[in-house]
């Protein structure tokens, strides 16, 4: 017997779609003219939940919204505390210029995350409005930073993680806390 710590699954891979699916309609609501909305994920399960967005989004509009990635480790006010991992090459595929920003991540914890990944995204452009979707809010804020999308709240403890996995990176799907 390991000493594994035990898996707990949040979202099992048919309630992670219908949260996705939600989101998106959540989206097409709040968001008035799609085709300024520009999806900027944040390495790398928020690039690659922008993806799975883009495709709801494509199926529920039959509009083709622009996505791109942008890497805020550069911008870490704590890079000694997170470390560094591979530098995904920032992408965004259209100025920002009064663009209407959707900033996405798996989970937002501290908030230091998403201040970065906004002073990365304000050094290409200043776009109209800069809005966030999470798929997970696990508490624990360091920063006045909410999301505008949240998938799912859940309290965890400090020592604990959360895990959004998806079928084309990781061969299985959902969330979980590891």
């Amino acid at each position: 017997m390991s000493n594994k710590t035990k898996r707990i699954v949040i979202l099992n891979e048919v309630e992670l779609r219908k949260t996705i699916s939600r989101l998106t309609s959540e989206i097409i609501e709040k968001v008035k003219n799609l085709d300024n909305l520009v999806l900027v994920g944040i390495p790398t399960r928020g690039f690659d939940l922008a993806k799975a967005l883009e495709e709801k989004l494509f199926f529920k509009t039959g509009l083709k919204i622009k996505k791109g990635i942008i890497d805020p480790t550069f911008y870490r006010d704590d890079q000694n505390r997170v470390g560094t991992r591979l530098i995904k090459a920032t992408d965004i595929p259209t100025p920002i210029e009064k663009k209407e920003i959707l900033l996405i991540d798996d989970v937002i914890y501290t908030g230091r995350t998403i201040r970065a990944a906004m002073d990365a995204l304000y050094s290409w452009g200043r776009p109209k409005r800069v809005m966030l979707l999470v798929m997970v809010d696990r508490g624990h804020r360091e920063l006045p930073i909410q999301p505008d999308f949240c998938g799912k709240k859940v309290q965890t403890s400090k020592n604990e993680s959360i895990n959004l996995r998806l079928n084309n990176v990781d061969n299985e799907e959902g969330v979980f806390l590891e």
